[in-house]
């Protein structure tokens, strides 16, 4: 399989996963201790050439990851395996041994989710369709399973990392600082140049802990499993618990079932739980979220097909990539600010808060897109990182396309 290439395609059903598809592709979101990519890219034995996500996201990039490309961009002169991103695979045990020289359709719990297509072979014009790819192909049944609904990601987060952990990252060997107190040392693992200060607690008896490369954790730090935070992560204090921390996020206060992805800035004290949080938020001093209703009902939330019953009892907020939010911010359960949102004010936050607003619980108003995209270039800049022309170009459509859901009655 060395020779084919990887494709992570999102179906209609990947699309509504907001606020997070506007910005970005599924297969790039972290669920547990990997993202689907890395997850596809471990289990299938390849490495993943590009997402295919619409004419909307292309051009968009993201650092250490593929970008988003259109059909036309996509090398039929390799043979090429195409897979939903919504679907986990399942096998801990590396690769799932595709033949790339003969075409297949493939399923995960009996239901279609991608194509192995050997050099030559057209791309279906929708991968996600039974019928566009190559007739003939006999069906291969993948060993996995589907997210179905955005808050799967944040609802079955700790399991999956419980699992991620030992499968991926087993025991490391390590000496901690002399008073590190930890428990479970056994389910314990460190990556390379992990930083750990006195007075840090590492509690994995209810779950395994995974500190990844250059991680730093600050002196009156409490830890417990199922914990998982990826590189340059660095945790500032506080009490974070069945928690994944994407790379580079800087984190304080208490944090607890929740996924924070790339680049998010809460280096401040407040409650965090139950959440799901996109990259580049920046979450200021004293933010909260409610994850829980005062008569104990489950939770419904915002999506694009109307508000709907999650069926759980505890769901905190779902953040879209570059929100930011002000001093002692509010978010009641159950709450979906779209991305690039600017949130402030006194009293609860809206239930929902469309993309690119500016504005809070006294009203919302539109982010004009060029403050936007100055405020965002700036922001980017402070992690070294720079606004590149195709992202730009991704998130002024993204801007664009959500005009509606601004303008709606009620927003």
């Amino acid at each position: 399989m060395s020779d084919a290439r990887l494709y992570l395609f999102d179906d209609d059903t990947a699309r509504g996963f907001e606020p997070f598809a506007r910005t970005g592709p599924v297969g790039e979101l972290l669920f547990g201790a990997l993202r689907q990519r890395e997850r596809a890219e471990r289990v299938l034995g390849l490495v993943c050439a590009g997402h295919l996500v619409g004419a909307d996201l292309a051009g968009l990039s993201e650092p250490g990851a593929p970008g988003c490309l259109v059909p036309d961009e996509v090398d039929d002169a390799r043979p090429r395996v195409l897979l939903n991103s919504r679907v986990v695979p399942d096998d801990h045990q590396g690769s799932a041994d595709l033949d790339p020289s003969s075409p297949a359709r493939l399923t995960v719990d009996g239901r279609h989710a991608g194509w192995v297509l050997p050099a030559g072979v057209p791309l279906p014009a929708d991968p996600g369709a039974t019928e566009a790819g190559p007739t003939d192909a006999p069906e291969r049944a993948l060993p996995g399973r589907w997210i179905d609904h955005v808050w799967t990601l944040m609802h079955e987060g700790p399991e999956r990392t419980a699992a991620d952990i030992p499968a991926y990252f087993p025991e490391s060997r390590f000496v901690l600082t002399e008073g590190v107190h930890a428990e479970g040392t056994d389910r314990i693992s460190l990556g390379r140049d992990v930083a750990v200060e006195p007075g840090v607690v590492l509690d994995a008896r209810r779950g395994p802990i995974r500190l990844g490369d250059g991680v730093v954790v600050r002196a009156f730090t409490r830890i417990e499993g199922p914990f998982f935070a990826a590189r340059g992560a660095r945790l500032l204090g506080g009490s974070f618990a069945a928690t994944s921390v994407g790379p580079h996020c800087r984190v304080r206060g208490e944090v607890e079932s929740s996924t924070l992805l790339a680049l998010v800035n809460k280096a401040h004290d407040g409650f965090l739980g139950h959440a799901y949080v996109g990259r580049w938020v920046n979450l200021g001093a004293l933010t909260t979220n409610s994850d829980l209703k005062n008569n104990y009902g489950t939770v419904r939330v915002w999506t694009p097909a109307g508000r709907t019953d999650t069926g759980l009892v505890k769901v905190g907020c779902f953040l879209g990539d570059h929100v930011k939010t002000g001093i002692g911010t509010l978010l009641p359960t159950g709450c979906v600010v779209g991305a690039g949102s600017n949130v402030f004010g006194s009293g609860l936050a809206p239930a929902y808060v469309p993309p690119f607003s500016w504005g809070g619980p006294q009203g919302l108003d539109v982010y004009d897109l060029e403050r936007f995209l100055q405020t965002t270039e700036r922001a980017m800049a402070r992690r070294d990182v720079r606004l590149d022309e195709g992202t730009r170009r991704a998130l002024a459509r993204a801007w664009e396309a959500s005009r509606a859901e601004r303008e709606a009655p009620g927003a």
